[in-house]
């Protein structure tokens, strides 16, 4: 039996030991290498983009020479206005990046700075995920449901048709996600799997193929695209008639929500559809490249407005 690549050697090329024998120095470094890799490192003003400026070594700050500026490798960044050491935020990423499934609030760090950190994360990973482009090869395409639960009642007389919208949460939510079978994921969030079909209109090219099941809304697509379909009720699949691949997808966001999160409000939903989607893109890559590409796009993102300082706007 083959071993799974997350087993072998070639899936780890990063350790927390080796994070934290190497110190906050040596972490600092890779921040300033991911944030300015065009100067090797070296800071940059973001102020004035002049490239040459003093350190502050006890601060761990920089001060232009130009203008007399003064900034931090994370300024104007995601990580913005951060407290932890450097050596803390690259091992917080590193155990992201290890868990295939997700990594819970409580298992990463004290509940409340891994809340706000794992969600700033989130963002800087639908950088990779959301990018704008137009998919053109076979895409399959499909919705799954999360969320709403409604507990039934103990007694038996008391219980009420859950089915029918008057007992709804309003929390149920559909992620309808496009797959290539040769490339990316790309999540969305909505109310409705039948809005799959405007979301196909604004991010698949017409002469892409695609696949999906019998439900109804899906006939809408065979107007613009050549569309494989496979009923379920009968088979998964049909002489390569198949949603394997989003299906699979799917899994890894079940397994995330339920196994690791246990809970997921609909305001944040989007935010996990969107790191399952990243983790299963990236399922064949070593955790130390994994750590580099989050790190780099931290670096790239602006400061979060819906992260920073959250929770001294809801306290």
């Amino acid at each position: 039996m083959a071993q799974h690549f997350l087993l072998s050697a070639a899936s780890r090329t990063l350790s927390l030991r080796a994070i934290y024998k190497d110190g906050d120095d040596a972490a600092s470094h890779t921040f300033c290498e991911m944030r300015w890799p065009e100067t090797d490192g070296e800071a940059v003003c973001p102020r004035c983009d002049h490239d040459d400026a003093y350190t502050i070594a006890t601060r761990r700050k920089f001060k232009c020479k130009a203008c007399g500026h003064q900034f931090s490798v994370t300024s104007g960044t995601i990580f913005a206005s951060r407290k932890m050491n450097f050596v803390d935020l690259l091992a917080a990423i590193c155990n992201t990046v290890n868990a295939s499934k997700g990594v819970s609030m409580v298992q990463l760090c004290q509940y409340k700075t891994a809340f706000v950190l794992a969600h700033k994360l989130r963002e800087a990973l639908a950088r990779d995920v959301h990018t704008g482009e137009v998919r053109e090869s076979h895409v399959e395409i499909d919705g799954a449901y999360f969320g709403g639960h409604i507990r039934p009642k103990n007694i038996k007389a008391d219980r009420v048709d859950r089915r029918r919208s008057e007992h709804q949460t309003g929390k149920r939510r559909v992620v309808v996600a496009l797959r290539e079978r040769t490339g990316r994921t790309l999540p969305f969030v909505t109310m409705s799997e039948a809005d799959g079909v405007v979301l196909a209109n604004e991010n698949i090219d017409r002469l892409a193929t695609m696949s999906t099941d019998e439900a109804s809304h899906w006939d809408d697509l065979h107007g613009a695209w050549e569309v494989d379909r496979v009923n379920h009720s009968e088979c998964y699949s049909d002489h390569g008639k198949h949603t394997n691949m989003v299906e699979s997808y799917f899994s890894r966001l079940r397994n995330m929500v339920s196994g690791q999160h246990q809970h997921v409000g609909p305001e944040y939903l989007h935010q996990y559809a969107n790191q399952a989607a990243w983790q299963k893109d990236n399922r064949r890559t070593d955790n130390g490249t994994l750590a580099k590409i989050v790190v780099s796009n931290s670096m790239g993102a602006p400061v979060s407005r819906a992260w920073k300082g959250y929770w001294q706007r809801v306290a």
